[in-house]
């Protein structure tokens, strides 16, 4: 996402409709009033919840050994400088034409696996948020539980860029409910296939990676604390798991941000033009707008709904999209640039990837200690997005 003129843009009524709130929505709207405030209560967008009992045991990454650099594009005619003064990106990863996103997928879940050691015979879920699978049917979880040698149920979930946040949460809610131990996450996206690289100004932003966590029960004792832990401890604040997310849709906007053809709506024929339908099309200025605005008031609902503030939290990781979203969405926020971690410049928005890649970067480099408050949001086409406080 990014603010720039593409070959697409929304209707009008959409822009308006995920652009500018509402009278009502503007009258419930408040603000933080400086580092640390907690925000205070409002009525929300998107469904609010928690869930117990629930940690992350580890992570993995796989990007594809093939870099593209912004000097590489320019021989397509696309301008460098900008490119990094617009969106921060310095190179990207683009898969080779043999790879598929179950293939990113398998290197990610095996290097996932072996940080949280865990057996693939111990994995009794396997969640795959992708928009570019490897085939219509059947699912690349499916092609990843073959590939893996796991017995164990697969399925997909497409939610673009807010993909992984929502697989995050239905996996935890099979851990928390205690119907599943071992719940492995994936997020992965091979989006260089999905751009046309005639698009100038779209096609320098996307690559390709894949991101994983594995979801376990959290060795939390919830016995009542001692004294000593009472007064070493945050009142009011979770001891563990997801202590407040929300997830949301505003399909209203759906059109700001599509693939048009490939679907049952408008199957690509012999017929088709692919340059007009077949690749991304986005109205990247009113998305832009939308993720800086989504990501404030679903930031604040989430920290109001957890009792935790936001000179509190260890690490903020959002979707990398645009180095301009994110520094506008944190300073909103009150959050020190120390405390957000951005890859972004490496690899570019890697959709579903994003979020894991950078959660897995961020936890090998050390930016992350047991018991830190971290908050992740990712949002995207649908228009979806979905915020998570965790407690690491």
């Amino acid at each position: 996402m990014i603010e720039t003129s593409s070959n697409a843009t929304a209707p009008d009524v959409a822009a308006k409709s995920v652009n500018e709130e509402s009278p009502a929505e503007a009258t419930n709207v408040q603000h933080n009033t400086g580092p640390g405030s907690r925000p205070r209560k409002k009525a929300t967008r998107g469904r609010m919840g928690k869930l117990k009992g629930v940690r992350i045991a580890g992570t993995g990454s796989y990007v594809p050994e093939r870099i593209v650099t912004n000097e590489d594009l320019a021989a397509l005619g696309c301008d460098s400088d900008w490119i990094v003064r617009r969106t921060g990106i310095l190179q990207r990863r683009h898969a080779e034409p043999d790879q598929a996103t179950s293939d990113l997928c398998y290197e990610a879940a095996l290097r996932c696996l072996e940080n949280a050691n865990v057996s693939i015979d111990e994995v009794d879920l396997i969640l795959v948020a992708t928009i570019t699978p490897d085939h219509p049917t059947p699912s690349t979880a499916c092609h990843l539980q073959r590939r893996l040698g796991a017995v164990a149920p697969a399925m997909d979930i497409g939610a673009a860029c807010a993909g992984f946040m929502y697989a995050l949460v239905t996996g935890a809610q099979f851990v928390s409910n205690g119907n599943a131990r071992n719940v492995l996450v994936i997020g992965a996206d091979l989006m260089s296939r999905t751009v046309d690289p005639e698009d100038k100004k779209t096609y320098p932003l996307f690559g390709d990676a894949a991101g994983a966590a594995l979801l376990v029960p959290s060795n939390v004792d919830d016995s009542p604390p001692s004294d000593g832990e009472r007064e070493s401890s945050d009142p009011g604040i979770q001891a563990d798991g997801l202590l407040a997310y929300q997830l949301g849709s505003e399909g209203c906007g759906g059109e700001m941000l599509c693939i048009p053809a490939g679907g049952s709506r408008t199957p690509i024929t012999a017929e088709s033009d692919p340059a007009a339908s077949r690749y991304l099309q986005m109205d990247g200025r009113g998305v832009f707008k939308w993720a800086v605005r989504i990501f404030d008031e679903s930031a604040k609902d989430v920290l109001n709904a957890a009792n935790v503030s936001s000179d509190q939290l260890g690490l903020v990781v959002l979707h990398q999209a645009n180095q301009r979203i994110i520094d506008s969405a944190v300073s909103d926020l009150n959050v020190p640039p120390e405390k957000v971690f951005v890859n972004l410049d490496k690899y570019g928005n890697t959709s579903g990837a994003s979020i894991p890649l950078a959660l897995d970067e961020a936890a090998r480099e050390g930016r992350l200690k047991e018991g830190d408050l971290l908050l992740l949001c990712g949002f995207g086409a649908g228009l979806a997005w979905g915020t998570a406080l965790l407690r690491w």
